[in-house]
């Protein structure tokens, strides 16, 4: 019972993540365009405001914005806080629940740093806490009156984050902690800047005073950096999905810088056009393409298949494995011999069998079998991809899956095809 409780609690966190993300990124959005969108309207002072109009539902919305202190102030004001609140704890939840609470399995690779469970699970809280006081730091440093020096600076700290992370943690653990830092700080600008921000301007008009431009000017340029961080931020959340962009921890910090900084290529796009047709920057579309390009040469030269498919030598640390044909098509359902079906049963098979028998694992991951021999030849194509071209499977190598031994696997396919 008490694993069926974990992967439903699992499901049910993950679902109430996506949901409130999806709200966050939305709003995120929207008011960067409807920004982008404002123009100057005759009944608007200049330099005092702006308007947008827009359509949607059938309806004709005008919206405007007051650069100074509106001449009332509705009481049912909307804020717009709980969606990063809601979307950061959740996120958190979920962490501790299958990275913290599941270290073994997707946190702590013995082949990185033999950590115990506390010790994985201190060292990834205290990462994202001090990570948040560099980056609060930095923004309210001379370094971050810069837009394009700040962009350049977080861009570095995220690099080196993932660096570190990906010498502590496995693959897949440094990228899930390299996102949750960087949804940290959104969060953090929103708790700790935006949203406090936003409150001393309404209380300065309550009183019937003018607020201060300075405070709208810092959560204006705090919610602009979360908006070119949400791209980023997503991908590395779904990136467990994924196990070509964590083989190897030496390209980890690298594919990250890139898909950062591709991701924020690709809203400094939106942003500028939003607010210019004329003026669409699409060599942004250029740069960042370029960016995923050599992030994916970069995922293939980290695993032990792509490496093959690019013409590299095995990587110093791992023996040399058969190569497979590069065809992308998949693998014939032919049960494999007796000597692979008894691998795969040593090494697979307590995880993915009808009845589990790893500790905490009520249900076979994904549903995949592997305890038969037409289970093993039904799922040839997925065996090729997480076991002998990523070596994602067994996760972190609990069952301590030798090289010689994905070789026989490797054979076995190549004679399958």
């Amino acid at each position: 019972m008490e694993s069926f409780v974990w992967e439903w609690g699992s499901l049910l966190l993950r679902w109430l993540h996506i949901v409130a993300a999806m709200a966050w990124i939305g709003s995120s959005f929207f008011f960067m365009h409807l920004d982008a969108s404002l123009k100057r309207t005759p009944d608007i002072p200049a330099g005092e405001g702006a308007a947008a109009w827009q359509v949607h539902g059938g309806g004709f919305y005008e919206m405007r914005k007051y650069f100074v202190a509106p001449a009332h102030l509705s009481e049912d004001l909307t804020w717009h806080k709980w969606q990063a609140y809601t979307t950061w704890l959740s996120g958190f939840v979920l962490l501790a629940w299958i990275y913290y609470a599941q270290s073994r399995l997707y946190l702590v690779d013995p082949a990185v740093m033999d950590l115990s469970a506390p010790a994985a699970t201190v060292l990834g809280i205290g990462a994202l806490a001090l990570g948040w006081l560099i980056y609060d730091g930095i923004c309210r440093s001379k370094l971050g009156e810069s837009e394009a020096g700040l962009a350049a600076i977080g861009l570095l700290v995220i690099t080196l984050a993932a660096f570190g992370f990906s010498q502590v943690f496995s693959g897949r653990g440094a990228l899930i902690h390299t996102g949750a830092l960087m949804a940290t700080w959104m969060a953090g600008n929103v708790f700790l800047v935006v949203i406090p921000n936003q409150r001393k301007v309404v209380a300065a008009l309550m009183r019937g005073e003018r607020p201060d431009p300075g405070l709208g000017k810092q959560a204006k340029q705090r919610s602009a950096q979360n908006n070119y961080l949400t791209l980023p931020v997503v991908l590395l959340m779904i990136s467990n999905h994924y196990p070509m962009l964590f083989g190897s921890k030496a390209t980890i910090p690298l594919i990250v810088a890139l898909i950062t900084a591709s991701g924020a290529l690709i809203r400094f796009f939106y942003n500028v056009r939003h607010a210019d047709h004329a003026r669409s920057p699409w060599w942004a579309w250029a740069a960042a393409s370029a960016g995923l390009a050599a992030a994916f040469v970069l995922a293939l030269a980290g695993s032990a298949g792509g490496r093959a498919v690019l013409g590299l030598p095995p990587q110093a640390e791992a023996a040399p494995t058969i190569a497979l044909a590069s065809a992308e098509r998949a693998l014939p359902a032919a049960p494999p011999p007796d000597h692979v079906v008894e691998l795969v049963a040593g090494r697979c098979a307590m995880c993915h069998a009808a009845e589990p028998v790893w500790d905490g694992i009520g249900v076979a991951p994904k549903g995949v079998l592997l305890d038969t021999a037409e289970a093993i030849g039904r799922q040839a194509e997925a065996i090729r991809r997480q076991v002998v071209l990523t070596h994602n499977m067994p996760p972190n190598n609990v069952t301590e899956m030798t090289e010689a031994e994905r070789g026989v696997l490797a054979a076995w396919l190549e004679t399958a095809r």
